[in-house]
């Protein structure tokens, strides 16, 4: 009997067999090239680290110290140790469980139930080794189990490797926020000193009537509109360092000198490559089509709940009604129950449970299917931005030297009589917001070309040398 059950437990090891089906990547629902160029010059994102694409020191402590504290990576990272351990639970069922068993019984019969007319007592002590219930996976049920568990572990790692690289851009893109609310805020403080010197000079002329009311009410209106100015960007930057210090996840001292936004150096040029590179680039695509594998796998775990079952459950031991007995000679026991159980009627449970195996793979379909569609869009809005972005600077910056200009002319013009204060007034206020927006304009270019970076899959690596590896 043994050796028959052995026989028996060595033949499920071997068993290899599956009823999923076999699985078949999805057509990507995506166009085979990008609407705009994809060329570039850098490297190829996935290759380079995130130290190369950001040059300033100050963000690349920043994102080391997210990388280190943030609480949702932390989050993230122990998501897959316990996604690990659940597919170390399901492997389990591939082998034997064997359990040592010792046990003591003490019963008492009664006189009115003993055949001999006098009441007993009987003891019966056992020790011995038994395996329970131990299923041979012929039709790949425990197999295909295993399988999904092992599919919905990797698509957590990947995952993880999806919130890295998340991280890597968020904490970029609220540096980079940050540092544009800070730049505008000093543009606002140089022309809230300027304008209150301006008005100064107004209120002394209109005290001695050589201007009108108007003029010194016009300049009040700057004036107050640059308190406002300097109050709203007071406060939009306090805000975007209280969500970098969030995506930090500590309070962060002694940090490298801030550079300006046309100081940053970010790699603007990369290559984008074909839309299907992004199947093996982007960690959420890859992490998409491992849940779709696990529910490729659970079909077959359905499909085999239709064929029998077989389970062992054996034991082998000493037993004796004495304890000083145990281990004398005749006191071996053993037992070997096979079972089969045939399924014949449960009201169409495992019909319904092969449906729902197939309406849910058709849902990983589906959201593996979008998440391709979400990052060729992503690519190419970004691809579609960069084409546009350098020539709005550069006309932007053009828009400020004229500006600049056009005040520096108005204000010779009003000291020559020529024109009068309200064209140096309008001037003031055009080259403002001409400098607030080419501001918005290099943060728009930097960001942009961040979201290009992510939607490639960089970021995963620190730098090109962890990258080959």
């Amino acid at each position: 009997m043994i050796k028959s059950s052995l026989l028996l437990l060595s033949a499920s090891l071997m068993a290899g067999c599956t009823l999923a089906p076999r699985y078949e990547r999805p057509q990507a629902p995506v166009a085979a090239n990008y609407p705009a160029e994809a060329a570039g010059t850098a490297a190829r994102p996935v290759e380079l680290g995130w130290r190369e694409f950001f040059a300033d020191a100050r963000l690349q402590a920043l994102i080391a110290a997210a990388l280190e504290n943030n609480r949702d990576l932390r989050t993230a990272a122990l998501r897959i140790d316990e996604a690990r351990a659940l597919y170390n639970i399901q492997s389990a069922d591939l082998l034997p469980t064997l359990n040592g068993q010792v046990s003591n019984s003490n019963a008492r019969v009664p006189v009115t139930l003993s055949p001999t007319g006098l009441s007993t007592v009987s003891r019966s002590y056992q020790v011995g080794l038994s395996l329970t219930s131990f299923e041979l996976d012929f039709f790949g049920r425990i197999r295909s189990l295993n399988d999904a568990a092992l599919a919905q572990y990797l698509a957590t790692a990947e995952a993880r490797q999806a919130a890295h690289i998340g991280l890597v851009a968020e904490t970029a893109k609220a540096y980079l926020a940050e540092r544009a609310f800070d730049e505008q805020y000093v543009l606002a403080q140089k022309t809230l000193e300027g304008r209150e010197s301006a008005y100064r000079l107004a209120k002394q002329r209109f005290d001695v009537g050589a201007s009108s009311a108007l003029d010194l009410r016009l300049n009040e209106t700057l004036v107050g509109s640059a308190r406002v100015a300097l109050a709203t960007l007071a406060r939009q930057r306090a805000q975007a360092a209280n969500a970098l210090a969030l995506l930090v996840g500590k309070p962060m001292t002694d940090l490298p000198t801030a550079q300006m936004l046309n100081s940053q150096g970010i790699v603007a040029e990369l290559p984008a490559g074909l839309p299907s590179d992004l199947l093996t680039q982007r960690p959420d695509i890859r992490a998409a089509e491992q849940r779709l594998i696990a529910t490729n796998a659970n079909i077959g775990a359905a499909r085999a709940a239709f064929f029998p079952r077989i389970s062992l459950t054996a034991g082998v031991g000493t037993a004796s009604n004495t304890l000083s007995g145990l281990f004398d000679a005749g006191s071996r026991t053993w037992s070997f129950v096979p079972q089969l159980a045939i399924p014949i009627f449960d009201a169409g449970r495992n019909s319904n449970s092969l449906d729902l195996a197939h309406v849910r793979k058709h849902i990983a379909v589906a959201d593996y299917e979008k998440s391709v569609q979400v990052a060729f869009r992503e690519v190419a809005d970004a691809l579609a931005a960069r084409a546009t972005l350098n020539e709005q600077l550069d006309a932007q910056r053009s828009v400020g030297e004229a500006q600049a200009d056009r005040l520096r002319l108005a204000d010779l013009r009003f000291k020559n009589g020529v024109a009068s204060s309200l064209e140096v007034l309008d001037a003031q206020r055009e080259l403002f917001n001409a400098e607030q927006a080419l501001v918005q304009t290099r943060l728009l270019r930097l960001t942009n070309a961040i979201d290009l970076y992510r939607a490639l899959g960089g970021g995963l690596q620190e730098n090109a040398a962890s990258a080959a590896k």
